[in-house]
């Protein structure tokens, strides 16, 4: 039965199959472009720290504060 707080069943279940964890493909998934490929977005290393530090809190990441930008980078790509 689908789950109704998945935006992308499709891409959630295909996350899940490579090994991604339920939070991190149900992210994934409900992102409004999901499943959209051409992503416009400039890589980690061209954003600033503040910009870095944002996006770290809004994905919940602990620890952020104390974080210098490398730090929230690999956070970042590993959360």
């Amino acid at each position: 039965m689908p789950n109704p707080q998945i935006k992308n069943e499709e891409q959630y279940e295909a996350l899940r199959d490579k090994g991604y964890s339920k939070e991190k493909s149900a992210r994934i998934a409900n992102t409004p472009d999901s499943g959209k490929k051409g992503g416009k977005a400039s890589p980690y290393e061209e954003w600033t720290k503040q910009e870095l530090y944002k996006k770290a809190k809004m994905v919940g990441i602990e620890g952020r504060s104390k974080m210098s930008k490398k730090e929230l980078i690999g956070a970042l790509r590993n959360h």
